[in-house]
């Protein structure tokens, strides 16, 4: 096991301790309602699609109701989460194809789901490991961000990042790592004002070590 490897598994394992409960913040029910959440999550708070979601999934239950309403009423029922053009047209493309294509499943396969309008690999991976639980790194900006102040990578490319992030964190971990992460960029390490020292994780971030010099 590598010196990297090592560092890796210990972060982990303290980000466990410190979050227990950690988990995706999306709501969701089933494989199709995290996809529509997760495409209404670009660019919008979890807090807010959540919200939406409650009563917005009420009205919208398969891919069909989707495809039946104008445009324009799907564009007022997601106005909130922002960018609700270029959302409402990935929506109903997405729904468009779950119809043709699979019956009005979301399929449970990773290029599939790639392949879907509106769905890219961040997407993907999260349907994969909290729907389906088969395990996946999402790389979202709290992923990208904290693991190379971490220099758990040295990427810019979520792909690439993806990637290298998936040698170091063992596989049973995958899907957890991103809700870590993200959970504790949300409550210390915060973008461009981290509480570096409060950070439990300080002795294993080289980033945290120089800010505190």
């Amino acid at each position: 096991m590598s010196k990297l490897t090592k560092r890796t598994t210990a972060i982990i394992e303290l980000l466990k301790q410190h979050y227990p409960e950690a988990k995706i913040a999306l709501n969701f029910g089933s494989p199709f309602q995290l996809l529509i959440a997760t495409i209404l999550a670009a660019q919008c708070t979890d807090e807010r699609v959540n919200k939406l979601t409650v009563t917005l999934f009420k009205k919208y239950k398969e891919p069909n109701d989707f495809l039946i309403v104008s445009t324009d009423e799907l564009e007022k029922d997601i106005f909130s989460t922002g960018f609700y053009r270029q959302k409402a047209k990935s929506i109903k493309n997405c729904c468009m194809d779950l119809v043709g294509k699979y019956e009005g499943r979301v399929p449970e396969d990773f290029d599939l789901l790639t392949a879907l309008p509106g769905v890219g690999r961040k997407t993907a991976s999260v349907i994969m490991g909290n729907a389906f639980g088969v395990p996946a790194i999402a790389v979202d900006t709290h992923v990208k961000r904290i693991s190379n102040l971490l220099e758990l990578v040295n990427e810019e490319n979520p792909e690439k990042i993806e990637s290298e992030l998936k040698k170091i964190v063992p596989v049973e971990d995958w899907t957890i790592f991103s809700h870590l992460i993200a959970t504790h960029g949300r409550n210390l390490c915060i973008a461009r004002r981290p509480k570096c020292n409060d950070c439990f994780l300080l002795n294993h971030c080289p980033y945290g070590k120089r800010n505190n010099e």
